[in-house]
């Protein structure tokens, strides 16, 4: 199980411009001390058309990387690639599978990147030599927008597999083999149930394939549902990695939707997926400190819930059954501050009630 943090370039592309370079060095700062062992901390992009990432430079240069964690940067172009190299450390080489990324809508991939679908197919043949020239030996499988469109609709199973089938063939028939596939979801059109079928068709097809690449964004709040099926789906041969963003914050522009598009949550994966026993190695509390932060920067209450209520308590962690009244965010935050910040709530029992004994 692998989680990269995505808040510092999906979350802030869609945000303000103006946030300032001092509060984004201290947001990745304190990203930085949770655990989270890989994080992206923007992209090297045009600011005509992405202002939001004009400082990566500077944010680069300011901040102070963690000892153990992996910083990335997206790069789209050569530019991009030229000057993601002179960051390189702190900056880790990216450690992804090469692909044939291919987007399936070609509305969205005109809107996103001003070029078209068989465009992006005809770029197939150049990576191949790419990764042919510098000695690779395995591969990814890639579909973006894959599951549907708001400017075209729903793509089904059949759709998605016959352009995974292309890039497959495209891949062994240059002696290279796949053992990774990416799957991403900028419209939000992905449900459990079609995770499932994808996921469980990718395996029946080609069994050689264990890495799954997950980019799940969250405009109608199935991304986690959906992530919890593909948990379900795959097993422990399989190597999981998830997208996530402090928050919940995302979006692109491109999409219709903007800053109502979002992404999971990372505390709110982080939560479940230790409810389940599986160890993420994040520290909890810190992670919901950022995400904080992250809302003292912002101005407003981002779209996470763990960071509100907190995760489930246990143990000596349970509530204490004569706490007041909670009806604000500021109130609930007592799971983590302490009870005093809830201390001018009513007290409408009549006499203090028992502590009840505790279930472990």
């Amino acid at each position: 199980m692998h989680i990269t943090e995505e808040c510092m370039r999906e979350g802030m592309q869609i945000e303000s411009a103006e946030i300032s370079v001092s509060d984004k060095v201290s947001l990745l700062n304190a990203l930085s001390q949770t655990g989270l062992k890989s994080i992206v901390v923007g992209s090297f992009v045009s600011p005509k058309y992405t202002p939001q990432m004009e400082a990566i430079e500077d944010i680069i240069k300011q901040f102070t990387p963690a000892e153990g964690v992996n910083y990335h940067a997206l790069a789209l172009n050569r530019r991009g690639v030229e000057r993601s190299a002179e960051y390189t450390p702190p900056l880790s080489p990216a450690k992804r599978h090469p692909m044939l990324f291919t987007h399936m809508c070609d509305t969205f991939t005109r809107r996103n990147t001003n070029q078209s679908q068989a465009q992006e197919i005809e770029r197939w043949p150049q990576i191949i030599e790419g990764v042919q020239r510098r000695g690779g030996s395995e591969a990814a499988l890639a579909i973006n927008a894959a599951f549907g469109s708001n400017f075209e609709g729903q793509f089904s199973l059949d759709q998605r597999m016959q352009m995974l089938k292309r890039q497959h063939q495209a891949w062994s028939d240059a002696g290279i083999a796949v053992t990774g596939v990416l799957l991403g979801d900028p419209m939000s059109w992905c449900m459990p149930h079609t995770m499932e079928e994808q996921l469980n068709a990718i395996q029946e097809t080609w069994p050689g394939i264990s890495h799954v690449y997950l980019h799940l964004h969250d405009a109608r709040g199935l991304a986690l549902p959906t992530t919890y099926a593909a948990l379900r789906v795959l097993s422990d041969k399989n190597d999981l990695y998830l997208d996530t963003t402090a928050g919940g914050i995302g979006g692109c522009p491109y999409c219709g939707n903007g800053r109502a598009t979002g992404m999971v949550a990372t505390e709110d994966l982080v939560n479940l997926l230790e409810e389940m026993g599986i160890a993420t190695g994040v520290n909890l509390e810190k992670l919901i400190e950022a995400v904080w932060m992250l809302e003292d920067i912002l101005g407003r209450h981002t779209p996470g819930h763990v960071s509100k209520a907190g995760p489930m308590p246990h143990g000596e962690n349970l509530y204490d059954p004569n706490l007041p009244f909670v009806e604000t965010f500021e109130q609930a935050r007592h799971f983590q501050l302490g009870p005093q910040v809830a201390a001018d709530g009513l007290y409408p029992w009549r006499e203090p009630i028992p502590k009840p004994s505790i279930n472990s």
